[in-house]
């Protein structure tokens, strides 16, 4: 019941219940007194006043309109407390558990007067503090493991530049084509921390919402296949065959970024490399498809695969699928989060297939460029 109701029936009942009994006393001294027999003339109905019985009569009356108007108030005052300081309690104890820092509480919110409506607040309120709790446990986590990545991903290619360049300088390296092969690594290591320094930022970009677009018209056949023509010279010399095959007619036009995504087939291409199995022939398929109002690409390998209970999480930010595995591959664990960021801002979407010891195939679409209807809706 709502507080401003409690409150005028309280008002109501102590302001009409002694008009009542003073009405009824009144009733029963005018009306009734005079009808009896002992009382049939006026003198004798004053005579009657005037005995001590009828006063008493009237001081027991009194005396009970008092006593009935005490309880009636004592009925109401604990009528009201009792409607409102367990709230209130509850609502005290709840400041204390969040002061204290302790969320893991609910508020009891059944009713509909005031103290509900306050008590639904403090609990939407202590739904957020402990969802912001969460997020910033969450967050902590993850830059811990990106701190933890960041050291292993570093450490690695820095350890291959140091022990390659020793060798050179010790002499260890003594023919040219040593030499060659050790510069080489060297080169191929400090490419390694370029790229994963280039992810870093980027990650910082996207954390902010601050990644930068350049958007433009594309002409979807012309755009593959120069991507191609980059990606073949680098896994021809990792041994890998790279397959491409495009279905989009050669008039068909996208809006996007080149250089972001170019940056998102790169991750997904690099991913797949590094999962290769070393004791099979390795090769990548890309393939483009005409899907009515979107273009879809497919990139697929045939490396290890990944488990069923890990590939709803792959594009998760910092997710390693089979750490043991990973610790050795490398990887900040932020490639495919990355990948996911910049197709959604593109409009499309990413999904993943796969099966352990056959491979992986990453599928996403990108929304044709609609000459016609960017026409009609200029015309209007």
């Amino acid at each position: 019941m709502k507080l401003r109701t409690r409150l005028v029936i309280s008002f109501c009942i102590i302001l009409f219940l002694p008009i009542i009994m003073a009405g009824g006393l009144l009733y029963a001294v005018t009306a009734v007194l005079p009808t009896l027999d002992i009382a049939k003339t006026h003198n004798e109905y004053e005579y009657i006043r005037r005995l001590p019985g009828f006063q008493q009569l009237a001081a027991d009356m009194f005396t009970a309109v008092v006593v009935i108007l005490v309880i009636t108030a004592i009925i109401l005052i604990i009528w009201t407390y009792s409607g409102i300081i367990s709230r209130v309690r509850q609502l005290n104890r709840a400041a204390d558990n969040i002061r204290e820092g302790n969320l893991d509480f609910t508020i009891d919110t059944k009713g509909g007067d005031e103290i509900s409506e306050l008590s639904e607040s403090f609990e939407a309120m202590r739904r957020r503090l402990q969802r912001n709790a969460q997020e910033k446990l969450d967050a902590e986590q993850e830059q811990r493991a990106l701190i933890a990545n960041i050291a292993h991903d570093l450490k690695t290619p820095i350890t291959a530049i140091k022990g390659y360049a020793e060798g050179i300088l010790d002499g260890v390296a003594d023919t040219p084509e040593k030499q060659e092969r050790y510069i080489r690594t060297i080169f191929n290591k400090a490419n390694e921390l370029n790229t994963l320094i280039n992810e870093l930022t980027l990650y910082a970009d996207i954390d902010t919402n601050r990644i930068p677009y350049n958007f433009c018209k594309l002409n979807v056949q012309d755009y593959f296949s120069d991507c191609v023509e980059a990606l073949e010279m680098d896994l021809e010399n990792q041994h890998i065959r790279l397959s491409y095959s495009n279905e989009v007619d050669a008039d068909v036009m996208m809006i996007a970024d080149p250089e972001q995504l170019s940056r998102v087939i790169h991750n997904i291409i690099g991913n797949s490399v590094k999962y290769m199995r070393a004791a099979e022939p390795s090769y990548i398929t890309l393939r483009v498809r005409d899907v009515g109002d979107f273009v879809q690409i497919e990139i697929g390998d045939n490396g290890k695969g990944i488990a069923a209970k890990d590939l709803p999480h792959i594009f998760d930010r910092f997710y390693r699928a089979d750490e043991s595995r990973n610790s050795a591959a490398g990887g900040s664990g932020i490639g495919l989060s990355i990948v996911r960021k910049i197709l959604e801002d593109h409009g499309g979407k990413i999904w993943a297939t796969s099966r352990e010891g056959a491979g992986t195939t990453m599928h996403f679409v990108l929304r044709k460029y609609q000459e016609a209807a960017n026409e009609k809706s200029s015309d209007h």
